[in-house]
């Protein structure tokens, strides 16, 4: 018998991924979109948005699922201090929604919620586990906390099926250009075809790569990097396992934005330090910095990444030298 899978976020890196694995293990798929247009021979699309209860109780109803992935969120920590009622309405209570939906049409159902690293905050400790305690910083993390906590007392008080992967930075070519792994990647590809002034913008509106520089913060930020085609099968394997559970899902090596640099433009024959400048706008007030223990996913789950740092990011720049080459660049 079929197995069905939702997917909410489906157009975003992690749900392209997640559909992907699970069309290769011959699930139908329905993914929930606002975008009427969205047409697959593959994924069945259906309407909705976890800011309306019954368009998503509509759409759970037809689908009739048997695991949901719910990967939607306003995902930009920065962002969510400008919109944090927007924020607050999707992560939390867009996924407190879903749950509800969710567990009316089915109480069976299995659901992974996406949870974040963020959720640790201020970490008062060296090594996060998944007993660590969360102290979250943002409008982002706090909303994220919120899911997470609502997630578990569905698990704990109802008994039913819901697992929250605390997901570490997972990028990919498929990644937002906002993230700082894209910007490095996108300046390292336009730096080597001698583009000095690129088309795509950051968030200030100007262009990524401005006079032949590209503009960061702190290089000596932490960051645990993986690839989001890794993190989607612990996501997978989680709905698989016969115990609802929360694991952190990330490699347990950390790279700083200055590993991330050398690393991008060395795979280009470039020296990142004639082309990186730091710029005061983009410092963060905080940085977290401890280091993720995945020693529960790899012992209870089998689980490890496959994917190295990079590996990764040569595929991320590997990824902008052939759209530039191509002409295929969106601006």
């Amino acid at each position: 018998m079929t197995k069905k899978a939702f997917i909410t976020g489906i157009n975003g890196q992690d749900g392209y991924y997640l559909a992907e694995l699970l069309l290769s293990k011959n699930y139908h798929v329905f993914g929930i979109t606002r975008n009427t247009a969205l047409v697959s021979d593959k994924i069945e699309y259906l309407i909705g948005d976890l800011t309306d209860a019954a368009s998503i109780q509509a759409a759970i109803d037809y689908a009739k699922p048997d695991e949901i992935y719910n990967l939607a969120s306003q995902s930009h920590a920065h962002k969510s201090w400008h919109q944090s009622l927007d924020t607050a309405e999707v992560n939390a209570m867009g996924a407190h929604r879903l749950f509800d939906m969710a567990f009316k049409v089915n109480p069976d159902c299995k659901i992974f919620q996406a949870s974040s690293m963020q959720m640790f905050g201020d970490a008062n400790q060296s090594l996060q586990n998944e007993a660590s305690p969360f102290n979250p910083n943002n409008p982002y993390a706090i909303s994220k906390l919120y899911a997470h906590n609502i997630a578990k007392s569905y698990r704990n008080n109802y008994h039913r099926f819901i697992s929250c992967g605390i997901l570490y930075n997972h990028e990919s070519p498929k990644r937002g250009m906002h993230f700082i792994t894209q910007k490095v990647a996108y300046a390292a590809a336009c730096l080597k075809h001698g583009i000095k002034q690129s088309c795509l913008l950051n968030e200030q509106g100007e262009p990524i790569v401005n006079h032949g520089k590209l503009l960061l913060g702190n290089l000596d930020a932490i960051r645990d990097w993986g690839h989001a085609a890794d993190f989607v099968k612990a996501m997978w394997l989680m709905l698989q396992h016969n115990i609802p559970d929360d694991f952190i899902i990330a490699t347990g090596i950390n790279h700083s934005i200055r590993d991330l640099c050398e690393a991008a433009f060395t795979h280009v024959g470039l020296d990142w330090k004639k082309y990186i400048e730091i710029d005061q706008r983009f410092i963060r007030a905080q940085e977290i910095t401890a280091i993720a223990d995945i020693s529960k996913i790899k012992n209870v789950l089998s689980w490890t990444p496959h994917v190295t740092f990079h590996q990764l990011i040569s595929s991320m720049v590997d990824f902008h030298l052939s759209a530039i080459k191509s002409g295929h660049v969106l601006c």
